[in-house]
Formats: C-alpha cells, structure tokens, sequence
C-alpha cells in the first residue's frame, strides 16, 4: 500500500494553505517549514533567532518561511498580533526549550517558555477568524517514565523528571484546558478551531546543531578527528529521522482539518526493531562515517537523564494509516549523508531528502 504521507495526499491539503509555525527557526521547524514551502504552503514564523551560524535554518536560506519574525513566544502582545494579522489556516507549535541538561539550568525558564508559552499560543488562537487547526508539538518525555521495558501509549500518565519533562508534560494539561474551555469539539461550528498534541521520539537528521545532543557532538568529533565521548552508551532511545515525525504532524494535521474524531493526543516513533541504544547509534554512524572511534564518557555525578524510553505507535499505525518509512540504519545513513555536504549544497540536498522521503 501507497504512503499515506506522499505529494498528492500532503499538496491537497497544503497548497495555498496560510501555515504558522512557532520555532521556525529551530531544527524541526526549518525542516516542516522547507517540506510545506514544497507543498505550496504559505508560511509565517514565529521564533528566537538560531543560536549558531552553521545551523540548517541559516544555511537553508532563502527557502524556508516567507514572513520570519524574530521574538519571543513569551511576548504574549508580539505573537498574538502575529498570528491576528496572518489569520492561519494551520499552526505548528514547536517554540520551546527543548534540551534536558539545559532544562536543569534554567528550569524556571524551561516552564515560563514551554508551558506559558503554549497558553499564550493557544490564547492568540482565539484572534483567527474562522477554522484553523493547531498541533503542539511536545515530546516522548511527557510520560512518567517507570524505567521498564514497555511501549508508553498515549493513555499512559502524564510526568516528569527533569524540568524540561515535566514542563512539557505541563504543556499537555495546557492544551487539554484549553480544548474544554475555548475549543470544545461540542461548539465547533460556533469558533472552528481544532488541538491536536504530538509526541515524537529523537529525532536525527542533517542540520542539528545543538549542544549535548548525541548527532551534533559525533558528527564535530568526527570532522575534528577526534574521540566521541558518548554519555549514556546503554541509554535506549526510539531514534527516528526528523522527517519520521513531520510527516506524522502534516498528515494528522490534514486529518484534523476536516474530522474531530483525529483530536487529541498521538506518539510518532519507530517501529519496536529500531530502538537503540546510544552505543548502536553511534556504532551505525562511525560506520557510516567511514573512520572514527567512541570512549565511554558516563558521568555517575551528573544530571539524571531517562535510561529506558520506548513509545508505542499502534494509534498512529491503526488510525492514520501512518507507519515509519526509514528503520534505524537508513535514518542515520541519511543523516550522515547530510553532514558530509559542504554548506553551499545543504538546502538543495535538504530539499532532496524531503522529496525522496515523499517517494517512498
């Protein structure tokens, strides 16, 4: 059977379309931004500016949203007159803090972004003059995490360890308010709006740049020649391309556009096979890579961070019709490959990459 997640079905629904996107410029957000600007989207973002010069939002420059507006997603009066002015069709809400050991420096901060954050998002929602579908886009973490080898289904309790964990977690209740006191599915006809809440595993790809994120750090090692100092090498994570979960959000978001009943909350992950340790993801990429070497650099002092992390993705399999297209070997096959292009070829190969997904 066809991809659901393919040009006919994703162009239907986005062509023409008015797109707001929170954390444009951040990883995720460049790579939707560039796959609905394929689709014939109209994009407007909404975010801090990219923390470093060398990132895939920079470097994919001038192809990602048409309209970028550099602010924060706590300046509740800036967005909101952002998203009045635009009058969306869609909006993607991926503005956040979204690093674990960060989260134990700045946990304050964590919560003001990620969780008020999202209520001033959704109360600027409130400002879009007829029907508009929004999906928040939190994380795997949300799950109060018991450490055991089991697949967390999107019935499963709600947590957090670390700060960022638990903010997102924070994030849910927010959307799940805001749904029963503003966007009833009951009074739908009266304000049109439709929420929508998405949970990924890691993502990977070309393009990421962040600190103690374990691509990033490998991929400088590499290049520099040097050892890969790997934190937490037995750490199991569901590792998934950036385009795994993407295509999640569009289809669902095409989905929710037209019927209720896709409201709620969805996990996107890969099939059970393909989570790995860190170990094997860093094995599959110096192997990939062609060169390289990794030394155990666990730090028993350090910030506790999940060990064990499996989500389970039979809701999004059974009732999207949604499945991963690339297991763990291809994903950072596609990543190492994005890597190796010098910077002048990155936003043509990243285009390439989202079109060969679409083929599958």
């Amino acid at each position: 059977m066809e991809s659901v997640v393919n040009r006919t079905e994703l162009s239907a629904a986005y062509a023409g379309k008015k797109v707001f996107i929170t954390g444009h410029t951040g990883f995720k957000g460049t790579w939707l931004s560039l796959w609905l600007r394929e689709l014939g989207a109209h994009i407007k973002g909404y975010a801090l500016a990219p923390e470093n010069e060398q990132c895939i939002f920079n470097v994919t420059q001038p192809y990602t949203a048409e309209a970028s507006i550099i602010a924060d997603i706590r300046s509740r009066n800036r967005l909101s007159e952002a998203i009045e002015a635009f009058q969306p069709d869609y909006m993607f809400h991926l503005a956040a803090q979204p690093l674990v050991r960060r989260s134990y420096e700045i946990p304050a901060e964590t919560f003001e972004v990620n969780v008020a954050g999202t209520a001033n998002l959704l109360e600027a929602v409130q400002k879009v003059n007829g029907k508009c579908t929004v999906l928040v886009i939190t994380t795997d973490k949300v799950y109060e995490n018991k450490e055991q080898p089991i697949l967390y289904t999107e019935e499963d309790v709600l947590g957090g360890y670390d700060p960022y964990s638990a903010s997102k977690a924070c994030a849910e209740l927010v959307v799940g308010s805001f749904r029963n006191a503003f966007f009833n599915t009951a009074s739908y006809s009266e304000h049109q709006k439709a929420l929508g809440a998405v949970r990924a595993g890691n993502v990977i790809g070309g393009g990421d740049f962040s600190k103690d994120r374990i691509i990033p750090d490998l991929v400088n090692a590499l290049k520099m020649q040097q050892e890969i100092i790997v934190r937490n090498p037995a750490a199991v994570r569901p590792w998934q391309h950036v385009l795994e979960p993407l295509g999640g959000y569009l289809l669902l978001a095409a989905k929710l556009h037209n019927d209720l009943s896709f409201s709620g909350a969805w996990n996107f992950g890969p099939e059970p096979a393909d989570h790995l340790t860190v170990q094997q993801l860093v094995t599959q990429a110096i192997a990939t890579w062609g060169s390289g070497s990794w030394k155990d650099g666990s730090d028993p002092g350090a910030p506790h961070e999940a060990h064990l992390l499996q989500l389970s993705i039979n809701k999004a399999k059974q009732q999207l019709n949604w499945k991963p297209k690339l297991n763990a070997a291809e994903a950072i096959n596609w990543t190492i490959d994005w890597y190796r292009q010098p910077a002048e070829h990155a936003a043509a190969f990243t285009i390439n990459q989202i079109n060969r997904y679409m083929a599958l």
